[in-house]
């Protein structure tokens, strides 16, 4: 008998959980898009995404998801033609490449992300080769979605100096805004670019790009952009409708100014704490399934795992099993293997993953905790005792 009655609970990696005053934000008659309200509104927005990114820099707002900051990003600093340099951690590192080719860029890959080398390496010899400076743009997955692995952003800003290579530094937080810590300015980021599903706790529907005067520089040079995707008309508005190239997304504004204010009214650092605390509960009790069992982390690197996702391997096809019946028994819906396909698992059913980013507790992490502890239980699948027991103790030292 199913014991998955009551509010089911969406444990993927985005879209997260929509806060309660975000819903209600939303739910509202449509506003005149001319008036005063949302006008304010949306010029309210810039500067508290800015103090989100760490930024003194300009945003971009634009009607789509991560696929549209990434296009924008792109085309409003790089020609075709361009060469750019994108080290890949995962599905969405090899997804902004593929786009990349697609807009006529020369795209130079790196695979990071597995422990064999260090990454930081393989950054610094292809850039290291690169004498005549044909790369113009760094790409970089802050947190690949689909690995859970963490890029660090600032040692690799750090290595571009020493190399005094002069390529603008692109970042993709579409996963991580929110959740893992991140210093644009500080970091000397170019661009940067998120969405509004994940750590900004906003249905689906708003990307953004944010970037600073290099990057602005290099819009200047290119001859032409599309009208669309140009930021210049969206950050220095001689209209309203510029902000947007249209119509405003109200019911969007409406939801991302709660979430925003819930943000600020935490504090970001606090914010950044609770996803560091909640993350190490769910290491320690993968950890603790681990010790009889076959369950692991994606990331064995501690300094390496997001704060926002955190991927796991079974043997296959346990994984598959066992998402299958915490979704029915328990209604909580785990995330699939997404691009973590291998020849020995072709269809992943050894992978999964858990979103833990965004409006997100204590109470919740552990019911999901408790949900798999359960399902490996009810499956005969092997695991080592106490998982959720280590979560706790997790919590509760930090609570102290």
């Amino acid at each position: 008998m199913s014991q998955a009655g009551g509010r089911s609970y969406c444990a993927i990696p985005g879209p997260s959980v929509v806060p309660d005053e975000v819903l209600q934000a939303m739910h509202r008659a449509s506003p005149n898009i001319y008036a005063k309200e949302v006008v304010e509104l949306t010029e309210s927005l810039i500067p508290d995404l800015c103090r989100v990114a760490r930024t003194h820099g300009q945003a971009a707002i634009y009607i789509g998801n991560g696929h549209a900051a990434w296009e924008a990003s792109l085309v409003n600093t790089l020609a075709s033609g361009d060469r750019v340099l994108l080290p890949i951690a995962g599905l969405f590192g090899r997804s902004w490449a593929n786009m990349a080719v697609g807009l006529g860029l020369e795209v130079d890959t790196v695979e990071i992300g597995h422990g064999a080398v260090q990454d930081l390496e393989l950054i610094r010899a292809a850039l290291d080769e690169d004498k005549t400076h044909k790369i113009k743009a760094v790409l970089l997955t802050h947190v690949d979605t689909s690995t859970s692995y963490l890029t660090h952003v600032k040692e690799v800003r750090d290595l571009m100096r020493g190399l005094n290579h002069p390529a603008l530094l692109f970042s993709d937080n579409i996963a991580s805004l929110g959740c893992d810590r991140f210093e644009m300015d500080e970091w000397g980021v170019d661009v940067m670019v998120a969405s509004s599903q994940k750590g900004l706790m906003t249905p689906p529907g708003l990307s953004f790009v944010f970037f600073g005067e290099k990057a602005a520089r290099a819009r200047e040079g290119l001859v032409r952009v599309s009208p669309y995707w140009d930021w210049k008309p969206r950050t220095a508005p001689e209209l309203f409708y510029q902000y947007f190239a249209g119509t405003a997304p109200t019911h969007h504004l409406f939801g991302l100014r709660v979430a925003l204010d819930m943000i600020h009214d935490e504090g970001i650092e606090v914010v950044w704490n609770r996803h560091e605390r909640l993350s190490r509960a769910i290491w320690a009790a993968v950890e603790a399934w681990g010790q009889a069992g076959s369950m692991r982390l994606g990331v064995n690197d501690v300094a390496h795992r997001s704060r926002a996702v955190t991927s796991l391997l079974m043997d296959p096809p346990q994984a598959t099993r066992l998402r299958g019946w915490v979704e029915t028994q328990t209604g909580v819906t785990l995330g699939i293997g997404l691009g973590m396909e291998t020849q020995s698992d072709p269809k992943g059913d050894g992978a999964f993953r858990i979103g833990h980013m965004g409006h997100v507790n204590a109470h919740m992490v552990l019911g999901v905790l408790g949900a798999i502890e359960a399902g490996m239980a009810a499956l005969d699948i092997a695991h080592g005792p106490s998982g959720v027991s280590a979560a706790a103790q997790v919590i509760s030292r930090e609570g102290r």
